[in-house]
């Protein structure tokens, strides 16, 4: 032990001596009154006061109107022409939530979401870990192109490729170039059987998750870009070494990719999951350009008013009526995804300290 630590454990023995020796020869409320009247204690408390009446503010602007939109489901007609009901229901029931479940097909809607939604965030989760793991550790020509045309895909809107991407999925082909006339595959094969290319046929596959499972493939679904560029930072922090030594040891590229390098990626790829999902789950852009007869029917079709409430229309406020029902079916469209981030938000918070995207 060195004279640093002599000294320290010295000073220690010695402080917690005269505190001893203090408490023991004060009585107990001049020692209180020692310390509750003392500037630095009546400091402590004023900033902890301030900072749990901030807490609670800062609470309740955010809670508050989810607070009252759940309350809001739970009321009664008679309830929205009562002044006298702020949060609390007078009449509570769950007529709302039953109309909304029969008559708007909720279960139909939550199975095929769910089954869109899966297929669509495991392929871009996929995708994504495969091209960014390209983009980071594979040095070639292009490389830095690539890379901005997924950042251009990231900043690019939407709604200015909703007519191309109808178009192109309402006569849907593999391959090919309709303006230079060279036909896709559908078309080449067709037209061997109708006597020549000009009368072949292409696929209709609108109504359909044909659309959005290409588009997931090809890495250009929602969002898909920003799942590349998360992937493309957190490979980049992965050591060089991990990769060598697996080279050496007689492994391939992709035996490297599958069995080493995507273990290691568990916790972003929960992340990128759970962001496609989510984001899939909700969305209302794509169902509307690829789903325009209702055969489908997902999520977004139950945000409507049921039947036997809209006959209720004159019995109460007609738009704060409306306005709880709409409230009440986005409380069941969000509510499996509260449950899901429940469970998962320890790997979404680890997902997202690796990716490179905050600190």
């Amino acid at each position: 032990m060195d004279n640093t630590q002599k000294n320290f454990k010295v000073m220690k023995e010695s402080k917690n001596k005269i505190r001893v020796e203090f408490e023991d020869r004060t009585p107990f409320w001049e020692r209180l009154k020692k310390k509750v009247f003392s500037v630095y204690f009546l400091k402590n408390v004023v900033w902890y006061i301030f900072r749990f009446i901030l807490m609670i503010g800062v609470c309740y602007v955010i809670l508050f109107p989810f607070f009252s939109k759940i309350a809001g489901s739970f009321m009664a007609p008679q309830d929205f022409m009562d002044a006298t009901v702020n949060i609390i229901p007078k009449n509570f029931t769950l007529g709302t939530y039953k109309a909304i479940i029969i008559e708007n097909r909720y279960f139909e809607a939550f199975l095929n979401t769910t089954l869109l939604s899966l297929t669509v965030a495991l392929l871009q989760t996929f995708v994504a870990c495969l091209i960014g793991y390209g983009l980071a550790k594979f040095k070639f020509k292009g490389n830095t192109l690539i890379f901005m045309l997924v950042i251009f895909t990231m900043i690019v809107p939407h709604q200015t490729l909703k007519l191309s991407m109808w178009a192109h999925f309402r006569r849907f082909d593999i391959g090919g170039i309709q303006a230079l006339g060279i036909p896709g595959l559908f078309k080449f094969i067709t037209g061997i059987f109708n006597g020549g290319f000009a009368n072949g046929y292409t696929l209709n596959v609108m109504d359909t998750f044909v659309p959005l499972i290409v588009l997931s493939i090809c890495g250009l679904g929602f969002k898909n870009g920003l799942y590349i560029f998360m992937m493309r930072q957190f490979f980049r922090g992965v050591p060089d070494e991990l990769e060598e030594s697996a080279y050496v040891d007689g492994s391939n590229t992709f035996r490297t990719f599958f069995q080493i390098i995507l273990p290691l990626s568990v916790p972003m790829m929960i992340t990128i999951f759970l962001f496609a999902f989510s984001w899939q789950w909700t969305d209302d852009f794509y169902t509307k350009v690829f789903f325009l007869n209702n055969d489908v029917w997902l999520m977004p079709n139950i945000v409507d008013v049921p039947p036997s409430l809209e006959a209720l229309f004159d019995l109460t406020s007609k738009d704060l009526y409306q306005t709880a029902i709409e409230n009440t079916a986005g409380i069941m469209i969000i509510l499996p995804l509260v449950v899901i981030y429940l469970f998962c938000q320890k790997y979404l918070v680890q997902g997202i300290e690796r990716s490179g995207l905050v600190g």
